[in-house]
């Protein structure tokens, strides 16, 4: 029986690891650039876009359509560097077991 209480303490520590890690991953903010730094965005750590900055240079009309390229390009690379630092925080707090899918974030 012994087992069972170390395995249920052990699973309430790691629970309160992963909302502590959550907490820090809402606090966390990660900027992806695009076009040479012309347009940046700024992400939280578990992908809300927080801030967006353009260029000036970039407000003409007619490059409306490379504006917005460039926009979805920023988001990808905030997005993937959340991404990437959410899933270095996981293995830190579950020391590097694997989880089932939808588990951990």
């Amino acid at each position: 029986m012994k087992n069972m209480f170390d395995i249920m303490k052990q699973a309430q520590q790691l629970q309160s690891r992963m909302q502590d890690m959550q907490a820090e991953l809402s606090a966390a903010e990660v900027e992806g650039r695009a076009g040479g730094g012309l347009v940046s965005i700024v992400m939280s750590g578990k992908g809300e876009i927080k801030k967006v900055s353009i260029d000036p240079s970039l407000m003409k009309a007619e490059e409306h359509e490379i504006l917005e390229d460039l926009i979805v390009a920023a988001a990808a690379d905030a997005k993937a560097k959340a991404e990437a630092m959410a899933a270095e925080k996981m293995k830190s707090v579950t020391g590097g077991l694997p989880l089932p899918p939808g588990l951990g974030l």
